[in-house]
């Protein structure tokens, strides 16, 4: 195993402000007078359990220290606070004992003050032995056996699709094709297919690219991907033509995908009905459709995405044997039924604890990223933050910890929510590198 360990630690000093009416999750401020400097005494931010970690925590205005009186609290990662106090910064600096974990896992600074008559907010998040973090979430006996019934079930479904040169996204360097492909009787899912112009036949790599979380249009498109020399298809998994205007999208989130009526607690009692079950097969049904094309090189199919779409890789890679790469971001999906146990940190969608029925937490079971991530044999590269309260530490060190193919990871403390263009533009040449 590669570790491209903490490469990012160096910008502890320049760590995320969290403004109350900020739409940006950027780690230094944007076009703001203020920003928050946490930095934890072990320069990776990992300890040991039973090693206490103190962070020192400063705050500045116009780049000048600020004395002021700073409330906190800390709590284990996603959970409530079990500590709280106060600190009044000195010099526009002070330091805060977080104390320890006596069990691997991560804790959280959460931080606030008030300046100005404005409140500021931010927090770190720091790991004890996050290398001996395991998951919750088992695998069935038949686990196995229901994906293989599944997939031969969804092949008695030929391949079929529609395909439109779509003329907004074509360069002089590739061509845009709107994609529809047929997953079952019931459901399509929708891609952007992106092919260098001086492609030819058996020359090129696939890219599967499956979404972030959402009811939404296809946003990002990693046209970089199609610059340099791999056929490329950013898809959506509601089969929603992703040219629909942003108003519609919005009124079918507010219709279909809010707190509690999500696509992803959408039949969650039962395995055979769940939401999910027809999105995997169309990962599987996309990889069909991409080694169709005369320009694929007849050897390599990479998949590679973020959040959801990080969580579908894995599920990908796992489900699928003709994956010979998997490039992912923070993913989601990952010990989705973890709050059912009482102390333990669950994944997105971070299900509530009325969901987590002994019934619905067995159909999760055959969903989650956990269970597909044990059968990858493909190299994997994946990178994550502590500070992301989207797709928690805990649940990606849970995932990173037990795949057993050749891995590489990319860790980035201080990130949030969210990856730098140059760990993105590093995912495709970690796959050149690996192609076969």
């Amino acid at each position: 195993m590669k570790n491209i360990g903490q490469f990012l630690s160096v910008l502890a000093f320049a760590s995320i402000i969290a403004q109350t009416s900020s739409a940006f999750a950027e780690n230094y401020p944007y076009r703001s007078d203020y920003l928050w400097v946490t930095v934890p005494d072990h320069p990776d931010w990992i300890y040991q359990t039973g090693q206490k970690a103190n962070v020192r925590v400063e705050f500045y205005k116009w780049g000048i220290p600020r004395d002021c009186v700073v409330e906190y609290s800390i709590g284990d990662d996603m959970l409530a606070s079990d500590r709280t106090g106060n600190v009044t910064l000195k010099g526009g600096s002070a330091t805060i004992d977080m104390g320890t974990r006596k069990t691997p896992g991560f804790r959280d600074l959460r931080l606030s003050t008030t300046i100005d008559g404005h409140t500021y907010t931010h927090h770190v998040k720091v790991g004890f032995s996050p290398d001996k973090i395991k998951p919750y979430t088992k695998e069935p006996a038949d686990f196995t056996e229901f994906w293989e019934a599944t997939k031969a079930e969804a092949a008695k479904t030929p391949l079929s699709y529609t395909r439109e040169r779509y003329e907004a996204m074509c360069t002089d360097k590739y061509n845009c094709d709107i994609v529809k492909i047929k997953v079952d009787q019931k459901h399509s899912v929708y891609g952007y297919l992106l092919i260098p112009v001086d492609a030819k036949a058996g020359s090129m790599p696939v890219v599967l690219a499956p979404p972030g979380a959402g009811v939404k249009t296809i946003k990002n498109v990693k046209t970089f991907y199609a610059e340099n020399g791999f056929i490329r298809m950013e898809m959506e998994i509601h089969g929603l033509d992703p040219r629909i205007d942003e108003k519609t999208f919005s009124e079918m989130t507010s219709a279909f995908n809010s707190s509690g009526n999500g696509y992803l607690e959408n039949g969650i009692d039962s395995r055979d009905r769940y939401y999910m079950r027809h999105v995997y097969v169309a990962l599987t049904k996309a990889i069909d459709f991409l080694t169709s094309l005369p320009e694929w090189d007849g050897k390599n199919v990479a998949v590679q995405g973020g959040s959801q779409g990080g969580g579908l890789s894995l599920v990908a890679a796992g489900l699928d044997p003709r994956v010979t790469q998997c490039a992912l971001n923070h993913p989601a999906l990952v010990d989705m039924a973890g709050y059912a146990e009482p102390g333990r940190t669950g994944g997105y969608p971070h299900m509530k604890a009325n969901i987590l029925t002994p019934n619905n937490i067995n159909t999760l079971a055959y969903y989650d990223v956990i269970n597909f991530a044990r059968h990858i044999t493909c190299p994997v590269r994946m990178t994550w933050g502590y500070n992301d309260n989207t797709c928690p530490p805990t649940t990606s060190y849970a995932v990173w910890n037990l795949l057993t193919c050749p891995k590489e990871a990319v860790i980035t403390p201080v990130n949030e929510h969210w990856s730098t263009s140059e760990v993105e533009t590093g995912h495709m040449e970690w796959i050149r590198a690996n192609l076969r």
